[in-house]
């Protein structure tokens, strides 16, 4: 909807300018709000392509498919053979983010957006045995609608170095706990991402002034 509306208000401006291609390859550090285990422990894989159309003077909006791996992780908290406390989830999502970029001075970009993402496989272990839960059985929804703020930094040329914080808005799961004393808890569960990305951009335009900075 964001790009639909740009290319109706903004016509003659996009007209002369050059969409610019992105390839982005990196790692998350995630963490689920609401599943009793704390820190930001999943380490997982973010890969995507994207297209940035400039619609006024540092300003563009984008469109990227990326395929995002979140979850969360605990290691073994007691001796215990059977309930030894480990935790491991393994959610792999095919998204699509939508941003607003803003560029200063040709080196740092920031920029807010949404993202709609597709559940295409899970996997959960508790205390380190597989528990059934999958991508299809119902445990986890199978969309993931989130919020994104993106800061994006020139390295070198068109190479730049990108950090993205991203929360889902809508729970991924509802579930319910029990201590040791029987009493029961009811907890909505949140995707909170840590995302660091290198960000190569095609048909850049880069300001001469902006290189020969670089090289000095």
């Amino acid at each position: 909807m964001l790009v639909m509306f740009v290319l109706m208000a903004c016509p003659d401006a996009l007209q002369a300018q050059i969409i610019k291609g992105e390839v982005m390859a990196g790692f998350n550090l995630s963490q689920v709000d609401g599943d009793l285990v704390y820190g930001y422990k999943r380490i997982g894989g973010n890969l995507g392509v994207g297209a940035m159309i400039p619609f006024k003077k540092n300003w563009d909006v984008s469109l990227e498919t990326t395929f995002n791996q979140k979850g969360a992780y605990q290691k073994p908290q007691y001796m215990a053979d059977s309930l030894n406390g480990a935790y491991e989830l393994r959610l792999n999502y095919v998204e699509v983010p939508v941003l607003l970029h803003y560029t200063d001075k040709e080196f740092i970009t920031v920029g807010a957006g949404l993202s709609w993402g597709r559940l295409v496989g899970a996997k959960e272990y508790e205390h380190g045995r597989r528990t059934p839960t999958t991508a299809t059985n119902g445990v986890y929804n199978l969309n993931d609608y989130s919020v994104l703020l993106d800061l994006r930094m020139r390295i070198i040329d068109r190479l730049k170095f990108n950090f993205r914080y991203q929360y889902t808005l809508a729970s991924i799961r509802t579930r319910e706990f029990t201590d040791v004393s029987g009493r029961t808890e009811t907890r909505n569960q949140f995707n909170n991402v840590l995302t660091f990305r290198l960000v190569y951009v095609f048909n850049e335009p880069i300001n001469i002034d902006v290189k020969q900075k670089k090289s000095k």
